[in-house]
């Protein structure tokens, strides 16, 4: 049985950076992130430690094809999707804390 999985997009202090990820393990992943768990990775280079978007799917395949989908678009699109779900771009990492 294949395991459910999330999309999810992050970016740095000041906005400048947007990265976008797919995983089965949200909160593993965005701790990885900020802890720069791959120092030598893109955001641990470039400082992009913030949850700011994520999608849940049934299955890690549509997750990938969420990913793939969403890094086709530009940054606007991109800025407006997270807009529309976190307008103030507040991190969410406390709000999976207890997944």
């Amino acid at each position: 049985m294949e395991k459910g999985g999330c999309v999810y997009i992050m970016t740095n202090k000041n906005r400048t950076t947007l990265y976008i990820g797919a995983t089965v393990d949200l909160r593993r992943r965005t701790w990885q992130h900020k802890n720069k768990y791959y120092p030598r990775s893109f955001t641990a280079r470039y400082n992009v430690d913030q949850l700011v978007y994520y999608e849940v799917f049934p299955t890690i395949g549509e997750a990938l094809d969420r990913e793939k989908q969403l890094k086709k678009t530009n940054r606007r699109r991109k800025e407006r999707l997270i807009n529309s779900l976190n307008p103030s771009w507040r991190d969410l990492w406390e709000d999976i804390q207890n997944w």
